[in-house]
């Protein structure tokens, strides 16, 4: 009988920490979390070249939004991306962070809304 217990508690210690999501933790302290519409605006930079990356639409957006003062209807504003040198870090912060599914795809090639957990060293973006 206490085997079997035992089997059952490692098992369900399993179960739950294959459902888990650890990447939070990776990922270090949440700073803010914020909402965002990328429309037409946002997928063409200042010189009106068409944006390739989905790390250079989120980041044109942030600079819409705050140094140019462009801003779609329901755009959040945060803190974080206020700064040029924060925006400036927007490729490696994608890079060490994480992009739902096929959400790269759409962030450059559809106007879509967007949802953005900031971290220390990284963003989690989901489209929605």
């Amino acid at each position: 009988m206490k085997l079997a217990s035992r089997f059952l508690a490692a098992f369900a210690v399993l179960v739950c920490a294959s459902t888990f999501d650890f990447s939070a933790f990776a990922q270090g302290r949440l700073l803010e979390v914020y909402v965002a519409y990328l429309g037409p605006d946002d997928h063409y930079n200042s010189r009106g070249q068409r944006l390739s990356e989905p790390w250079q639409v989120i980041r044109q957006d942030r600079a819409n939004y705050h140094r140019f003062g462009i801003r779609d209807r329901g755009d959040e504003g945060d803190r974080f991306f206020a700064s040029a040198a924060n925006r400036a870090r927007m490729e490696r912060m994608v890079l060490k962070g994480f992009i739902d599914g096929n959400a790269g795809w759409r962030v450059v090639n559809d106007n879509c809304w967007i949802r953005v957990e900031i971290y220390e060293d990284s963003v989690r973006v989901k489209v929605r």
